[in-house]
């Protein structure tokens, strides 16, 4: 089991490092992703951070993931699945495998919790 120190960060403030989507991602604009891992387990399965992207369109294939949007605003299609609109203060889970297309109205900074062990 992993120990670390307890501590608290201002996620809206905190400091992302860019996060390069791959171009086959990009559906449509300039979208760029910036992030920063608060924690992570010794055995890589499980991960906490922070994430944020531009606005523009792009596809993902998902891991289990748990979110929480704190600025921002998009829509998530998961494809064969429902249509999520989130905003700040929504929560979000996706399931691994989730094949999706976000199109991102407004620069979205979301704290996640994956895992994928």
């Amino acid at each position: 089991m992993t120990t670390f120190s307890s501590f608290a960060v201002h996620v809206p403030d905190a400091d992302l490092e860019p996060d390069p989507l791959d171009p086959a991602q990009i559906v449509k604009g300039t979208p760029e992703v910036s992030s920063t891992v608060l924690w992570e387990s010794d055995d890589g399965t499980q991960v906490r951070g922070i994430w944020q992207i531009t606005p523009g369109i792009v596809t993902d294939t998902e891991e289990d993931e748990l979110f929480v949007v704190i600025s921002g605003e998009a829509t998530i299609a998961v494809q064969d699945g429902p249509t999520f609109h989130v905003g700040p203060g929504d929560a979000c889970v996706l399931r691994a495998g989730d094949r999706t297309t976000w199109t991102v109205h407004e620069t979205l900074r979301k704290a996640f919790h994956i895992s994928t062990g």
